[in-house]
């Protein structure tokens, strides 16, 4: 365990923040290869995959209900010093990663073609994304198990040994991906199904991996079963502060489901462009989140501590410094695009798509840096309420004129990306409003005459020693 109440903000994230980035970096690359090797079997098969891909919003959803849950909780009770209220949340959410997982097997095997006929732009797209989800939801259903023990770890202040298996279960699937899908070696290619059971593999060798580190090596929390019998309270608190969160996620969906559907009158050339410049996209903007991610348990264990002013400081700095990254990355976006989409596609009209939508809406970066940050500092406080509502009036005012937008006799593409940048824009500004207006409710000043009373008496919520 790591006391992040003291020492240096920019410190602790900046040492955080490389093995997070690395790690989710790694699960990109496992999306991003996948497209690279389906991407000689044609069109169909790039865009089925990317739109098959895209479903894994709805399960990151349900991911970031137990992650943002169990950071929080976990996280408050390391700052109180509360060890044991600390391995409650954590076998709980073990409990509930069972589960959910469950649930994902049954939803994504049952409703996999469904999906694909609502988003796909012809059959044989349908039929490449149908085949791909059906041989990739064990590895969706197994990641929550990942989730929360990556997330115990991160709440704690560890963060490396989550890195190190995730990069672990990326090799391994990059190494199976050209055997299982193209043949190499054992003259069976197996197409697009061969992407999702390397996918499936890897996650499961993960899976042990973290396992058997818990096993081993980790002291502060560990697997109670007597702590796994289902406990309604539990579950309530870890829910209360995760499903705003994962609804986050749900609109993240329905936006990218919407992108899908507008451009699918301009055929599966420029819903494989799409689904390539989405993912090069959200690579590039990996390392800001990771920052944004490194500063949730911060702010959480100080919040936990009753620190305020630490709080405050958390996020001044680690906007500062996302701010920063994501500038750099928008300036290769727009003089280099070709440079990060190079390999994914042979296809110039494909790649055409995809050149024009990063260099559009690149713009998005520095806000969306900002939406970052203040959803894991909102998450860190155990409040994610704020950040459901901002992603709601982000659907409110970009899908619903996308769609409106698509039925002009003139639609261009582009239309929508316009849009996604003043979306977008106002959606960060009004969680910096709101979070300014969180910080005021928690840690406002304690008036001189009540502060005498206070000294002697437990307070019920962190109050702050001094304004940021």
């Amino acid at each position: 365990m790591k006391d992040l109440t003291r020492g240096s903000i920019v410190g602790h994230i900046l040492n955080m923040a490389p093995p997070i980035v690395v790690g989710m970096i790694t699960i990109m690359i496992c999306q991003l290869v996948d497209l690279y090797f389906v991407s000689s079997l044609g069109e169909a098969a790039i865009a089925g995959v990317a739109a098959a891909g895209n479903a894994g919003f709805l399960v990151n959803a349900l991911m970031q209900v137990l992650g943002v849950g169990t950071v929080a909780l976990m996280a408050h009770a390391v700052g109180r010093k509360d060890r044991g209220d600390a391995n409650l949340v954590f076998n709980q959410s073990v409990m509930l990663s069972v589960l959910f997982g469950l649930l994902t097997l049954v939803a994504g095997f049952a409703l996999s073609r469904p999906y694909m006929r609502a988003v796909a732009a012809d059959e044989a797209t349908v039929g490449a994304g149908t085949v791909y989800l059906l041989w990739f939801t064990p590895a969706l259903a197994l990641q929550f198990a990942t989730q929360v023990m990556a997330s115990a770890l991160r709440a704690t202040g560890i963060v490396r040994p989550s890195m190190l298996v995730q990069a672990l279960a990326v090799g391994i699937n990059i190494a199976l991906a050209p055997i299982l899908i193209s043949g190499w070696g054992t003259g069976h290619p197996l197409g697009v199904a061969g992407a999702g059971l390397a996918s499936s593999i890897a996650v499961f060798i993960g899976v042990l991996m973290l396992l058997a580190y818990f096993l081993k090596l980790e002291r502060y929390v560990a697997f109670h079963p007597a702590q796994w019998r289902p406990q309604l309270r539990q579950w309530k608190r870890i829910l209360n502060v995760g499903l705003p969160a994962g609804g986050e996620f749900v609109m993240v969906f329905i936006i990218m489901a919407v992108g899908y559907y507008v451009l699918s009158v301009f055929g599966p050339a420029a819903q494989a462009g799409f689904g390539i410049g989405t993912r090069v996209l959200g690579l590039i903007q990996m390392p800001a989140l990771a920052v944004a991610l490194a500063a949730g348990p911060i702010a959480g264990q100080n919040f936990g501590a009753g620190n305020g002013a630490r709080v405050r400081e958390t996020f001044v700095k680690a906007a500062l410094v996302a701010t920063a990254v994501m500038i750099v990355f928008l300036i290769l976006a727009q003089f280099a695009p070709g440079l990060l989409l190079a390999g994914f596609s042979k296809d110039r009209e494909t790649m055409a798509v995809a050149s024009l939508f990063l260099r559009i809406v690149s713009f998005n970066m520095v806000a969306q840096g900002l939406i970052f940050t203040t959803s894991s500092m909102f998450q860190g406080l155990g409040n994610t309420k704020p950040v459901l509502v901002t992603s709601a009036m982000r659907i409110l005012t970009y899908s619903l004129p996308s769609i409106w937008l698509s039925t002009w006799p003139g639609f261009r593409m582009e239309h929508v990306w316009y849009l996604s940048i003043a979306t977008t824009t106002l959606q960060a500004a009004l969680s910096v409003w709101l979070l300014r207006r969180e910080f005021g409710k928690r840690f406002a000043p304690v008036p001189q005459g009540e502060a005498a009373e206070q000294v002697d008496a437990e307070p019920v919520a962190p109050v702050a020693r001094a304004p940021a």
